[in-house]
């Protein structure tokens, strides 16, 4: 019996996204279970925003998003917990540097790309603590396993050009493939881009895919938090 071909799956997300750190940990534990290639593609959902033409939602939106994350983080497991300010952080600090940062880090070392990705979640999500600063940066990549003279080195490169163009290019990669927000799922089933929005559609994606879904912990697969 022929070996069934894996089936490329990229997570596009953004760490100031809280939704986005619920699909990361399940597509995480699930990389191994499913016959797939999963591929981290963190990008900027500032210009997703931008080039989707999203307005911010309402208070009543705003006010069901805090309760609905509660829910959903307690049922996977997942340690989230509201910033104190959570516009300050999405809307004026923003994930820019954060997204850079990532972005050279899957340029030049990929195999640390998933553990700082859930470093960085942990500390606006979890410990209500900044991704924009250079030290702040510096700690999440040290808890990610990062050697400090190659995390100084990846982090002298956010503001190179080259860095600059691949977050731009992730970004528009995902606006081409349909994306109005964070996190964007893409499924390539039959040679088709199967794309999928938000946290909740894994049942539907497992479809897709032809793979079982065993709901969001199986079982908590490197859970390294």
């Amino acid at each position: 019996m022929a070996t069934p071909i894996r089936k490329s799956v990229e997570l596009f997300y953004d760490v100031v996204s809280p939704y986005s750190w619920l699909a990361f940990e399940v597509m995480c534990r699930y990389q191994q279970k499913w016959n797939i290639d999963l591929k981290l593609r963190p990008f900027f959902l500032s210009g997703i925003m931008q080039g989707a033409g999203f307005h911010q939602p309402g208070p009543s939106k705003a006010s069901y998003m805090g309760k609905d994350l509660k829910r959903q983080t307690d049922m996977y497991k997942v340690p989230f917990k509201m910033p104190r300010n959570p516009a300050e952080v999405i809307l004026i600090k923003g994930s820019l540097n954060a997204g850079r940062f990532l972005t050279a880090v899957d340029m030049n070392c990929d195999q640390y790309l998933e553990e700082l990705t859930r470093q960085l979640f942990l500390r606006v999500y979890y410990r209500d603590e900044d991704i924009t600063e250079p030290a702040s940066l510096m700690s999440a990549a040290a808890k990610a396993g990062i050697p400090e003279d190659l995390a100084k080195q990846l982090l002298s490169t956010i503001k190179d050009q080259a860095v600059k163009d691949r977050l731009r290019q992730t970004t528009q990669a995902a606006l081409d493939h349909g994306a109005f927000g964070s996190p964007t799922i893409v499924a390539h089933v039959d040679g088709k881009p199967q794309m999928f929005f938000g946290s909740d559609r894994m049942e539907l994606m497992a479809h897709m895919l032809g793979e079982k879904w065993y709901g969001p912990l199986p079982e908590l697969a490197k859970a390294k938090m």
